[in-house]
């Protein structure tokens, strides 16, 4: 599959029928909210992990050297959590363009962490067969790619330190992404 996916997102998951959307961000999208929204709510998905997994061509990094950001991966009794936004379905024109790297829209249940209650949702995510896909390697060697890696929205390291604080904002622990945090602040730290 084509790591850009604006078509594809827009070909399979028509929204225009619907009047809002609730979009559920466990990544940039919980502390880079560059789109209009109705509501904002804490939520969490079940059955999900976010793994520093997907290169980034187009935001972390170039099609020469792509950074490394989140997606998620399937593992039984996770749990992920971050901030769902509710939104009007033209503000997918712009979010199929920030997430095309490789990221489908699919549905899944959001469970509010603050309240009782569940709605379905929209959340992007990168699976394997996406040509920007880096797959698994360990902490050190992600945290060494991160930060060597840059884009034209950044240094990669501003994203994986944004959102270990934005988490620890929400107190919520995540061990993949402070595993790798602690990782990059040693890299950092000797150059």
């Amino acid at each position: 599959m084509s790591h850009n996916t604006i078509s594809l997102n827009q070909q399979r998951q028509p929204l225009d029928h619907l009047d809002s959307v609730w979009l559920f961000g466990y990544g940039s999208l919980i502390y880079k909210t560059d789109f209009d929204y109705l509501a904002a709510k804490p939520a969490c998905i079940y059955g999900w992990e976010r793994r520093f997994w997907q290169g980034s061509h187009d935001h972390r990094g170039t099609a020469e050297a792509p950074g490394r950001v989140l997606t998620l991966i399937e593992a039984a009794g996770a749990r992920c959590a971050g901030m769902a936004y509710q939104v009007t379905p033209a503000t997918f024109e712009h979010l199929d363009h920030r997430e095309k790297n490789g990221y489908l829209r699919i549905f899944t249940p959001l469970h509010w962490l603050n309240e009782t209650g569940e709605v379905q949702g929209v959340v992007y995510l990168a699976s394997a067969d996406n040509e920007a896909y880096l797959g698994p390697d360990t902490d050190a060697a992600i945290a060494a790619h991160i930060a060597r890696s840059c884009g034209p929205s950044g240094p990669n390291s501003e994203y994986l330190l944004q959102l270990a604080q934005a988490l620890r904002d929400m107190n919520e622990q995540d061990e993949h992404v402070f595993a790798i945090e602690r990782e990059l602040l040693k890299v950092l730290k000797r150059t």
